[in-house]
């Protein structure tokens, strides 16, 4: 099958493309950047502008979508401009495929995604699990990890403090709020694309442990 990657050159979606790339189940990944990737011979590597996405660009026609695009907010600058990588940039690109006859959209969500949250993260996550139900993929698969463990390119202060506190009080811990490392997220990821089972599927983070 033919997969489109956004947010391949973050932590997760680099172990999403590195299995896609490895992956006899997708013949071809078309991978959306900012920057050019290594080259592959299954790879397809558009380089765009998410804020003028060409609607009607051939590599859009793929049989399912994988999303681990995001940023922080204070990597983005402010709220509203982590709202528009989190989820304008999904979303637009998730109706570009769709219109295209993608089927199956995979999205690397939260714990606690919740519309209704008071949290922004959380709130962003949920209102663009919401709206992606909403637009009728045939399958739509919501992976949803807490804290993600691995090797970031960028250093977060938080992140890393919260992963050391955490990854000691892993055995007095509930399986949702230990450490899910970034290769089970992306296999995660894969196997629900591959799949592409019908309907509206949740993966909670104790399913990632």
């Amino acid at each position: 099958m033919k997969l489109l990657l956004i947010g391949s050159t973050g932590l997760v979606g680099q172990s999403v493309l590195a299995g896609a790339l490895a992956d006899p189940r997708f013949r071809e990944v078309v991978a959306l950047t900012r920057r050019p990737l290594a080259a592959h011979p299954k790879l397809v590597n558009p380089i765009v502008d998410f804020d003028a996405l060409p609607p009607a660009a051939p590599w859009w026609a793929v049989d399912a979508v994988i999303s681990t695009l995001g940023t922080t907010r204070r990597k983005a600058g402010s709220a509203a401009a982590f709202v528009h990588v989190d989820h304008f940039y999904p979303l637009a690109v998730a109706r570009l495929v769709h219109r295209h006859g993608a089927r199956t959209f995979v999205l690397n969500s939260a714990l606690g995604a919740d519309p209704a949250s008071r949290l922004l993260y959380s709130r962003t996550k949920g209102i663009l699990e919401r709206d992606l139900e909403a637009l009728g993929f045939d399958s739509l698969t919501l992976v949803r990890p807490g804290l993600i463990g691995g090797e970031r390119p960028e250093r977060r202060t938080g992140e890393a403090l919260a992963s050391a506190v955490l990854g000691a009080l892993a055995p007095l811990l509930p399986a949702r709020y230990r450490i899910n490392p970034a290769d089970k997220i992306a296999a995660a990821l894969l196997d629900a694309a591959a799949a592409g089972l019908p309907g509206r599927h949740v993966v909670p983070s104790q399913a990632l442990v």
